[in-house]
Order: C-alpha cells, then structure tokens, then sequence
C-alpha cells in the first residue's frame, strides 16, 4: 500500500476539540449567525479537501471518488467538481438508494452533473490505475459498525493500491468517541472541518486518521464564542506550565519527593521513575524499597536518597516530603499493603500508580489531593467493568474515574485524556507507538510526581507531565523510529523536554 506520507507537525491543529454530536446540531445555527448558507460552508469543505490534496498528493492526477448518500457524500461531489475544473481525471461511485439526498448534498450532485460529470455504480468493479482515493462514504453521525455493502466498500478501500483522503472523518470511526466498531477506512490524510472532534484524536483513532488537517471554514470567530469539549495538548505548550528558574533558586525550592515501591524483583520499577523524577526537576528524591534494592539504585543513580521501607523510615519520610508518589514495583504483598495503607492516610499531594490503583479498586475511596493514572486495564479495574467497555468511550469512562474517585485522573492510552471531576479536560497529543514497551508507565509516575514537587498544581503537573513524556518520545522515534523504544530512553531527553526555553 503506498499511503504512508511525513507526520504532520501537531502544533499546526488547533487546541480546542468539540463534541462532534454538538458540532453537527450547531452547524445549521452557525450558517444563520454568519449569513452563510448550509451548501456555501459545503463549497468552502470542498475547496479546503481539494486544497489540501493537492498539495499533499500533487502527482495524483487520477481520482476515484467514493460518495456515500448524505451530506459526506455532498462534499465528494463537490471535491470530484473541482478536480475535474483543475483538469484531473475524475471517477465518481455513488451508492445508490431509494431515499432522496438531502438538499445540499443534491445541489453537490448536480452541480457535479451540469459540469459534465458522471455517476457511476459503486457496487460495480472499480477502475485500475487511480492514484488517490477519496473517502466520501461516511461522516460524523455514525453510531454503530458500518453495515453491507458499506462493510464490502471500506474493506475495497483499504485494499486500494493508493493513498487515501477521507472527508471530515475516516468512514466507520466514530467521531465522538474514536472507536471502529467494524470496518474503517485507513486513511493517508484526513480533512475535517470546522473544529476538531475527539474521536480523531483519542481511542483507536490513530489506526485509521492518517495525517490530520482542520479546516474552520471561516467560523473561527463563531466558534470561540462556545466552550469546546476539551483541550488539545502538545510539546508547543509547555512552556506555560515550565518558566524558566529564579537565577538564585536552590534545591529546597524545587521539592522533596518521596517514591515508595520496589518490592523484590521489582527494583527496574522505582529505579526509572525516581530517575524520571530528577530529570523532570525534583530538587530531592527519596526512595524507600526493599533492603535488597538500596545498593542496586545508588549505584546506577547516585542522586537518589534510598532507604529501606519500614515503619520509622516511612514516618520519616512523609513529614520531609512536599510530594509522594506511590505504587512503581509495589507489589500486593503485605510489604506493600502495609506501606499503602499509611500513604493513603496521608494529606500530601501524591499520584497513586500500577499496585496502588489495584489496591485503591478493592477499596474505593474519593479524595482531591492525588493524581492517579491508569491504563485501561486497570480503569477497568477501578470501574468494576471491561477494558472493552473502558475503551469504548474513554471520555466517558474519564468521567466516570473522576467522579468516583476525585482528584485528577489521567486515562492512557493512544491519545491521553486528563480530567478532573469539575470538568477540566484535555487530550495529550503527542507520544507514538513506541511506548508501547514495559517500564512507560513508571517514567510518566516520576514525571507528574517530580512536578508536583516542584508545586505545579495536580491537573498542570499532569498536563505538563504527560505532555513532557510524549513528548520525550516523539524525539526519541524521529531519531531511531519506533520500534525497539526503551522505558530508559526517555531519560536522556525529559531534561530538555521540560526546559522548552531551551533553544533547541
């Protein structure tokens, strides 16, 4: 298949994302308020789809365009229009059907026939030879798995030797919630329009959008006037969380952490985040493990204060520490049990990782001042339900963790969402396949840890952490790609993640 273009740079999208259901109930009433008509904002679609094909693809120059009967089929139409205008060789299949379309998408169709175009069956065998594909079937009001022959149509698709361009949304994802509930198109690019939607963003999303572009159609200023669903987050914004130090500042300003975890055979756990912890800027970590862990961590991290867990030394530590972290390595033995019993007791700002959300799931209990972060399996855990069921709607099952259980929640995955119980959202937009490693987990708990110590807030330092994670990633993939990614890799490049004043 040769759909594989350069990533796009994420900084070009906007930040804010809305609800698609919203989105589509809102365009009739963003027509009216601007004095546009429903097929002008169609045209300007077009024109912003055709644009952007043929910059991407400018050696295309034999189409097939696939309409579905609606208003995503509509601006097929007018796509196919204007590159038959440009001179292209256009070949356009439409699923036929007894209803009429509905009013734009059939002034679309017949503009496309006044200008001398031609419709044919889409259910008929599809010409060889074209060099893209556009994707016109489906749009963003789908709400279940694409039924026959729609099924039969995205699998030819896929199956298409050319690059692919969907309209608004890749057809059979769900831009709601970014699930495919059967077939979905894998597309090489994908246009959407207006605002962005989070099911382009987050769930399985990144399997089938491809490169992404918005386009607002000129509604920018219409659009600010509403309160988008979330906030998109990438590596540009760091900045307004990480200012620069005080000349003259010292250690003592910078934090006291503490990091509890690190049962027997576990030692790789607490090792990667107390040392993520550092480089995110903690001015003191304290680790406290098993007695057979000390010298293994001081040896490879002499930075590190290491202690054996216990009673007194625990006590100890959570009166020095400005911030705990707790859970990397743990472990559900007694060991472990009895150390997150005393932290769960304490009032300071801590995030609650792996053993301790599994411990925190046969427990329930809701408090303000942690963060926790779970993947899927263990939100599943902490919800009583299935990862299918999590991953289905993960803003939803957001929600819901924040409801249940407080503070802030940061729900990974392809697509990071971050939440907090009164309803500030946002969606990491960084980090690649190549986390997809043992050890990521413990690496993002020391960063978020290290910069609560350091007394951002529990939703900024889960924001920023998670963002500086990603974003560590993203530089390690574009020097040596993704696969064989490493946890450690990280390290080396958290420091200059979390110094965006650095000139890089």
């Amino acid at each position: 298949m040769t759909n594989q273009i350069e990533k796009q740079n994420p900084a070009s999208l906007p930040y804010s994302v809305y609800s698609a259901d919203w989105l589509r109930d809102a365009e009739a009433q963003a027509a009216r308020d601007t004095g546009l008509s429903l097929f002008t904002l169609m045209q300007r679609a077009a024109a912003a789809a055709f644009r952007h094909a043929r910059s991407t693809f400018p050696h295309a120059t034999r189409w097939l365009v696939l309409c579905g009967h609606g208003n995503n089929g509509g601006d097929g139409y007018e796509v196919a229009r204007l590159a038959k205008g440009a001179g292209l060789d256009v070949t356009l299949l439409a699923i036929s059907s007894d209803k009429p379309l509905p009013d734009e998408a059939e002034q679309a169709r017949k503009g496309w026939l006044d200008a001398g175009g031609t419709i044919g069956d889409i259910t008929s065998a599809w010409p060889s030879g074209r060099e893209l594909v556009v994707d016109a079937l489906l749009g963003t009001g789908l709400k279940s798995a694409p039924r026959e022959p729609m099924t039969r149509l995205i699998k030819a698709i896929n199956h298409y030797d050319a690059p692919v361009l969907s309209l608004d949304i890749p057809s059979g994802l769900a831009a709601e919630t970014g699930t495919a509930a059967g077939e979905g198109v894998h597309a090489t690019l994908t246009v959407t329009f207006i605002a962005l939607k989070p099911g382009l963003l987050t769930g399985q999303a990144r399997d089938y959008v491809g490169e992404l572009r918005c386009d607002t159609l000129g509604l920018e200023s219409w659009l600010s006037g509403h309160l988008p669903l979330l906030q998109r987050l990438d590596a540009a914004r760091l900045g307004q969380w990480l200012k620069p130090r005080r000349p003259c500042s010292h250690k003592g300003e910078h934090g006291h952490l503490l990091l509890v975890g690190g049962d027997t055979g576990f030692a790789g756990a607490i090792r990667m985040a107390s040392e993520a912890a550092l480089r995110a800027g903690a001015g003191m970590v304290r680790v406290l493990t098993h007695k057979e862990n000390i010298a293994p961590l001081l040896t490879a991290r002499p930075e590190l204060m290491v202690q054996e867990l216990n009673d007194d030394s625990l006590t100890e530590a959570l009166e020095w520490a400005s911030a705990v972290v707790i859970g990397p390595g743990l472990g559900q033995k007694a060991w472990g049990q009895s150390a997150f019993k005393r932290i769960a007791e304490n009032q300071k700002p801590a995030l609650w990782d792996a053993d301790a959300l599994n411990m925190l799931a046969k427990s329930p209990e809701k408090r303000q001042n942690r963060v926790l972060t779970p993947h899927p399996g263990e939100a599943a855990r902490l919800l009583g339900c299935t990862v299918k069921e999590i991953e289905s709607d993960r803003l939803l099952s957001l929600r819901r963790l924040t409801h249940r259980y407080g503070g802030v929640v940061v729900l990974k995955g392809a697509g990071t969402l971050i939440g907090t119980e009164e309803g500030q959202t946002a969606l990491a937009d960084v980090g690649n396949a190549g986390m997809a490693s043992g050890g990521m987990g413990d690496i993002l708990s020391g960063i978020i840890g290290g910069l609560l110590a350091q007394k951002l807030s529990f939703y900024d330092a889960a924001c920023a952490g998670t963002v500086v994670h990603g974003a560590a990633a993203d530089i390690i993939a574009q020097r040596q790609g993704t696969r064989g990614m490493l946890a450690t890799d990280l390290l080396t490049w958290i420091a200059p993640t979390v110094n965006p004043d650095l000139e890089k």
